[in-house]
């Protein structure tokens, strides 16, 4: 069996560069409300590395397997939900990898690792209702929408997003 093409690892102290990147684009957060700022990302790029110690979740990079270059981001962290605690999850992948389903094989492999770990029955992901391609991920991975909602993000911003609350069932 041949290696795949992409695979996730753990999110390191030195992939802040990265962090930056699909942060810091107006293009990629365009369904987020905008580039965070780069005290922001410092700040998250200290979440990411430390969150695997809270067993609340982990991040993870995505790296191309031939180049070892990181591609993109996806990760889970607990999430209380109708059901209670659950787990919530997001992706992004760089501008220019895009359209290559990075996305679909780096999530699918994080559902493998959360089903074999059966901590949690469901997995969440709340794209925004006009972000077709996050939506599409949703569908391809056997996600199933559970309603829409509205949610203020970034947290205290004013920026009101309409999304798909997508749901996974893990076991």
């Amino acid at each position: 069996m041949s290696e795949p093409a992409y695979r996730i690892e753990p999110w390191r102290p030195d992939d802040e560069p990265l962090l930056q990147r699909l942060l810091g684009d107006p293009a990629l957060t365009e369904h987020l409300g905008g580039p965070e700022s780069p005290e922001k990302i410092a700040e998250r790029q200290e979440k990411y590395v430390h969150l695997p110690e809270t067993g609340t979740g982990a991040m993870f990079k995505i790296v191309e397997t031939a180049t070892g270059e990181g591609v993109g981001s996806v990760g889970y962290w607990d999430r209380e939900e109708q059901e209670g605690l659950v787990y919530e999850t997001g992706w992004s992948v760089l501008q220019e990898y895009q359209g290559r389903g990075i996305a679909t094989i780096a999530t699918a492999q994080l559902i493998e690792l959360l089903r074999a770990a059966r901590e949690r029955r469901y997995l969440y992901a709340y794209p925004s209702v006009e972000n077709a391609p996050s939506n599409a991920i949703c569908r391809k991975l056997g996600f199933e929408v559970a309603r829409v909602s509205e949610y203020e993000y970034p947290p205290d911003s004013g920026n009101i997003m309409r999304c798909n609350d997508w749901r996974l069932e893990l076991f």
